[in-house]
């Protein structure tokens, strides 16, 4: 190989590099502080009462507001940062619909009583605060649009592991 070709060759394998570093348009989502979550919605009961049954429809879990209404938070109950919506959507870990959970803060404000709420038209969650919108039933809780999507801050998301004929929800 001639020093021209090599040359070549060096700027062709450069110039793929900074494409394929320029593209990784990767989402933060640990812009709030990462806390404890365990709900546990196991039981029938519970997951009939508290769980999620239709697509797009919210659930919110904010202990310290006793948000749901009538659910009995447990000594070891934790809500995350700033709580959690549980809420169906497509999984795409496992290909199939099924609960979803983030937190309820608005990574952009990064303030436990700044929240987002699911617009029931949309199902997308939505900050008042700053108007970062976010898709937790298709994308995994990745920005839309505002800030947070220039940004590329993501809502945090947590694990509904299936156990017994409900769901627990851990981090």
């Amino acid at each position: 190989m001639n020093i021209r070709n090599l040359k070549l060759f060096s700027l062709v394998i450069s110039a793929i590099v900074c494409i394929l570093l320029s593209g990784c348009n990767t989402n933060d989502d640990d812009r709030i502080p990462n806390m404890a979550v365990s709900i546990n919605l196991s039981d029938a009961g519970l997951w009939n009462r508290f769980g999620v049954s239709g697509f797009g429809i919210p659930q919110y879990f904010i202990k310290n507001l006793q948000q749901p209404a009538g659910f009995s938070y447990l000594d070891r109950s934790r809500t995350g940062y700033g709580g959690v919506l549980l809420i169906n959507g497509f999984d795409y870990r496992i290909n199939e619909v099924a609960p979803l959970a983030y937190d309820l803060a608005c990574p952009v404000e990064r303030d436990a009583n700044i929240r987002v709420t699911v617009d029931p038209d949309t199902f997308e969650a939505i900050c008042q605060e700053c108007g970062s919108k976010y898709d937790v039933t298709m994308g995994a809780g990745a920005p839309i649009s505002g800030q947070a999507a220039s940004d590329h801050y993501a809502l945090r998301q947590y694990n509904c592991v299936a156990n017994g004929q409900g769901y627990i929800i851990v981090n």
